[in-house]
């Protein structure tokens, strides 16, 4: 953590205080480490100094400050300095403070369909910190139980049935018209869930498969926002989505959680908070009779172990996804939320660890797969995926220097991406165009250049 940094955390707790100076700070937060029994507290000016240049407090003096800004002990040991710092100063502080019940999930999913614009978020916390937070609050968490109030209109299956039925239509129309248009969509569908559980009453059973549902739509939330490109706004509804899969004590609900919720951490290079969240995800998923569930973990558990560059466990999950995908039925027999679980998909994750193992070859091994499986099926499904997919072929064509054939795997790209809106498929469609400005002597790479401009 930068100096830098740490300045601006220090001198928002003055202005969250309403302290004019360091001094009238310094002498507030003596009267807190007085109060609490640890004593005289020197207010020299320069103790506010150091801590704007990056050096921790005494450990007396953080827990006054503690205090002070309303932090529980435990969070400040779990988090450390300055993580506790900054969800004191972070108006999300909710999603961590709430507790895990029925009502804290509650309380958190209302919280996040508060009107807000999505590039205001900024990330509580990163990475191993936050994965800490939530597997470590996970074990206690209560379950939902019914509520039975005569005065409040009931609510059957029926219902519950309806409202996953639109969430199946959300996630599909999520690969059909993409991520940015479905977003609105899906925090609509959550408010709706919401107010369902606050509003009706219910069984036990009725009540866990409503905060299934709202898991699912947060969690639905949460992918948009991270193929559009915010990360912090992603986690913050994958911190929604945990709440509500523990009040649901759904395993499937949970695994499909944890799995996505992975796939950000190590697309955002945080290797260790996504092997935490793909192992979390495969405890669950063994729990289900879902093979594909049960594949999806282990492929993004070896995603994890290839972007931290460790080959041989990269591989041993990669053979326990298609081992566990071997068992797989029709999607018919399988939780709604895998439908698009399938060998393509698994051979499109191990060309990506291949390309990130420095093996090219390999991955367009996996690539002439896809292809032959593609055609056995006669059917072009998930545009976005193959665009994406496709779009990595050509890059490792291009590693091995065959400039023609990664012209004509993007130029598909280019044609099968069409109206399918998603944040990452430009981005990465520009990294490939950016590559290729290093053949732009060529005539084809050229007129590929000024058509995708």
């Amino acid at each position: 953590m930068s100096a830098f940094v740490e300045e601006d955390l220090i001198q928002r707790v003055l202005d969250l205080l309403g302290c004019r100076d360091h001094a009238t700070f310094l002498r507030r937060l003596a009267e807190y480490h007085k109060a609490l029994g640890y004593g005289h507290m020197a207010t020299r000016p320069e103790k506010v100094s150091r801590w704007k240049r990056g050096v921790r407090p005494d450990r007396y003096a953080e827990m006054a400050l503690a205090s002070m800004l309303g932090v529980p002990v435990g969070q400040v040991r779990m988090l450390g300095w300055p993580g506790w710092l900054r969800v004191a100063l972070n108006a999300d502080q909710v999603l961590l403070n709430a507790p895990w019940t029925p009502a804290g999930a509650l309380e958190v999913l209302d919280h996040l369909g508060k009107p807000d614009s999505m590039d205001r978020r900024a990330a509580i916390l990163s990475g191993g910190a936050l994965a800490a937070a939530t597997l470590n609050n996970w074990t206690s968490a209560s379950a939902a139980t019914g509520v039975h109030d005569p005065a409040r209109p009931h609510v059957t299956d029926r219902s519950t049935t309806l409202i996953d039925a639109r969430l199946a239509a959300l996630r599909q129309l999520d690969d059909e018209i993409g991520s940015a248009e479905t977003y609105a969509l899906a925090r609509a569908e959550r408010a709706s869930i919401v107010t369902v559980l606050r509003t009706r009453s219910f069984s036990e059973a009725v009540t866990r498969r409503l905060f299934s549902a709202a898991a699912e739509a947060s969690r639905i939330c949460g992918w948009c926002a991270f193929d559009s490109g915010n990360m912090a706004v992603a986690e913050h509804h994958y911190m929604g989505a945990a709440r509500a899969a523990a009040s649901a004590q759904d395993p499937v609900a949970t695994a499909n959680l944890f799995t996505f919720w992975a796939m950000a951490r190590y697309s955002d290079n945080d290797t260790s908070g996504a092997l935490d969240y793909a192992q979390e995800a495969l405890r669950h998923a063994q729990r289900t009779d879902s093979p594909r569930l049960i594949a999806l973990a282990h492929a993004r558990t070896s995603r994890a172990h290839a972007k931290a560059g460790d080959l041989l466990a990269s591989r041993r999950s990669e053979e326990a996804a298609f081992t566990a995908f071997e068992a797989a039925g029709d999607t018919s027999v399988e939780p709604a939320c895998v439908y698009w679980v399938s060998k393509e998909e698994l051979h499109s994750w191990a060309a990506s660890n291949a390309t990130d193992l420095g093996d090219p070859r390999r991955a367009l091994r996996h690539y002439a797969a896809i292809a032959t499986l593609r055609r056995e099926a006669e059917q072009d499904t998930y545009p976005r995926s193959r665009a994406l997919r496709l779009v990595r072929e050509a890059k490792a064509h291009l590693s091995l220097r065959d400039v023609d054939a990664a012209l004509h795997v993007a130029d598909q790209a280019v044609q099968t991406m069409g109206g399918v809106t998603s944040t990452r498929g430009t981005t990465i469609l520009t990294g490939l165009r950016s590559t290729l400005q290093s053949h732009r002597q060529l005539p084809e790479v050229r007129k590929f250049l000024e058509r995708t401009a």
